[in-house]
């Protein structure tokens, strides 16, 4: 069929299943624009109106966080395209999977210095996955089946597709590409870990008296959340998770630890300090976790699992490192747990205790009676007030004491 290179850019979204792109229009995307009204009309996307392009960005990332799915974002050349940066640099940061698709001036007008011409290409090169600029509409659905894979598959990121604006009204005989139908010769990501190496991380296991789960967002981006109960059950290893491992593990189970890290807990830190082993699971070795790096679980052999090869060793050279999503590999080490001789429930047990002793002599809850409010009070008492509630926060040096804390809750002052 004839149809538009913008034409071709919306059914391709809709062929990958979007129900929802976060965007700003401008003068270089309005083609785009136009496909979009079409789109709505007929029910198949809902666009979502942002005030500011880094807004899209970011409900983007969010909308990947919260649904799973790959967020879209729309911005325009220029400095629409620039605005998107911020949210491009966190999603790839916190290997979130978005397609970011921005508006550019005509083919022929790149590299003239035209009206709201950025190399927006090459300022996000240190910040994406992968980028494209679509030179022939032809190959829009090839690129948006390409990106899609790309974006959601082994490390999830994002990726740009940049799109002249006479690309999306040129036409062309059209012929959608299937969701998965890619074949990228140089891209492979490895899913399974090697047998030979997750036998060896078994063995550690089974030997370890004091082993330490160390979780990040890998476990959470592969959905790995019953896998990683399960492992910690067969052999009660406690748990402790990084800022974006937070929701992998349930923090009121039995052997949760918390966070760890500069904002962690306190008995999270002792006990990463004092395991035998420690399983990393999904996780990169963070400053914002490790400290100083040589003084890190420095009594521990390490067991590290990740789908990017580039992180295993990068920070710590582990003593069993497994290449492969998180997932898979737990499903193949507890096959293996489950085949060996029966799981000693003691082996732990002294472990465990001292770090509830840890837990009881360093509580977060904050013992009564107080003589002036805390946090953790406001918090609690929201939690008991409003259950249902949601909360977000930032990150960096939070100042905000108690009682500014209060004036930002309404009805508080």
């Amino acid at each position: 069929m004839r149809a538009t290179g913008a034409f071709a850019l919306m059914d391709s979204l809709k062929h990958h299943g979007v129900q929802h792109i976060f965007g700003y229009p401008g003068g270089a995307i309005l083609p785009i624009y136009d496909e979009v009204y079409r789109s709505e009309q007929r029910g198949d996307i809902q666009h979502i109106l942002v005030r500011h392009e880094q807004g899209a960005a970011h409900a983007a990332d969010g909308y990947a966080r919260a649904t799973g799915k790959v967020g879209v974002c729309f911005g325009t050349s220029g400095p629409g395209a620039t605005n998107l940066v911020t949210g491009i640099a966190t999603a790839h940061m916190d290997s979130i999977p978005m397609v970011v698709i921005t508006g550019q001036v005509n083919r022929a007008a790149i590299g003239s210095d035209a009206f709201q011409e950025t190399d927006i290409f090459g300022i996000t090169l240190p910040l994406v996955k992968h980028s494209y600029v679509v030179r022939d509409p032809e190959d829009m659905a090839r690129i948006i089946a390409e990106a899609f894979h790309i974006a959601s598959t082994g490390r999830p990121g994002p990726v740009l597709v940049d799109i002249p604006k006479d690309v999306g009204l040129q036409e062309f005989d059209y012929v959608p590409v299937q969701p998965g139908a890619v074949h990228l010769k140089g891209y492979r990501p490895t899913v399974k870990g090697n047998p030979r190496q997750i036998k060896q991380a078994l063995e550690l296991i089974q030997q370890a008296k004091s082993p330490l789960l160390y979780v990040g967002g890998g476990a959470i981006a592969s959905s790995a959340h019953p896998e990683l109960q399960a492992l910690a059950e067969w052999f009660q290893i406690p748990v402790t998770t990084t800022l974006m491992g937070k929701g992998s593990f349930d923090e009121s189970h039995p052997l949760s630890v918390g966070m760890l890290g500069m904002h962690g807990t306190a008995y999270a830190n002792f006990a990463v300090s004092e395991c035998d082993l420690l399983i990393a699971v999904g996780a990169r070795f963070d400053d914002r976790v490790t400290g100083k790096l040589e003084e890190f679980a420095s009594r521990a052999k390490v067991i590290h699992i990740d789908v990017d090869p580039a992180e295993v060793g990068k920070n710590r050279a582990p003593t069993v490192p497994i290449v492969g999503s998180v997932k898979p590999v737990l499903v193949e080490l507890l096959k293996l747990a489950q085949q060996s001789p029966t799981v000693d429930p003691n082996q732990t047990q002294e472990w465990r205790t001292r770090i509830q002793r840890w837990q009881q002599d360093y509580p977060l809850t904050v013992p009564q009676p107080v003589h002036q409010l805390s946090p953790q009070e406001v918090i609690f008492e929201l939690g008991r007030q409003a259950p249902d509630a949601y909360y977000t926060t930032d990150v960096a040096n939070i100042r905000c004491g108690p009682l500014s804390f209060l004036r930002m809750v309404p009805g508080t002052g």
